[in-house]
């Protein structure tokens, strides 16, 4: 059987980006039992009630949704359950110095395999206010009616 290469998305948190500011970007390596590989394969996952939290000096991610494997057995694994994210000791001091500040949570971005290893990337990010939410959404939409107006003066002279 053939290794597997390159990265293979699973789960992406749409929402996060919306929410928070993200600051800084980190890939995280994941503690999973086997029917938890099983069903990420099936491409189930959900990361939208995620957040990341320190436990002594090792960081868990929590409330992200892998559902059960439907072929396992009693060996079967909690769909919501704590697990370990592993990174480099000088990766988890940032991560720990920059959430003591105020505002700041570690939000899951995108789960996906990468080179047949599950992989978590997750941000340090603060959170949105309302009006931080719709000044956003303005900048989309009126970057998106730019492009649309150059696309169809581009047309108009071809």
């Amino acid at each position: 059987m053939a290794k597997e290469t390159g990265r293979k998305v699973i789960a992406t948190n749409r929402k996060a980006h919306h929410d928070y500011h993200i600051m800084d970007t980190f890939e995280a390596g994941m503690v999973l039992s086997g029917t938890e590989v099983k069903s990420l394969r099936e491409g189930k996952a959900s990361l939208v009630d995620g957040f990341g939290q320190f436990y002594r000096d090792e960081l868990y991610i929590e409330s992200v949704y892998i559902p059960e494997y439907l072929n396992g057995s009693w060996t079967n694994h909690a769909a919501r359950r704590r697990r370990k994210l592993l990174l480099h000791r000088d990766e988890l001091t940032k991560i720990q110095r920059k959430i003591q500040e105020s505002g700041f949570t570690i939000v899951p971005l995108q789960l996906y395999f990468k080179d047949g290893r599950a992989k978590l990337e997750i941000g340090v990010g603060k959170g949105k206010k309302e009006f931080d939410k719709r000044q956003t959404l303005r900048e989309k939409q009126d970057n998106r009616e730019a492009l649309r107006a150059m696309r169809e003066r581009n047309r108009a002279t071809a």
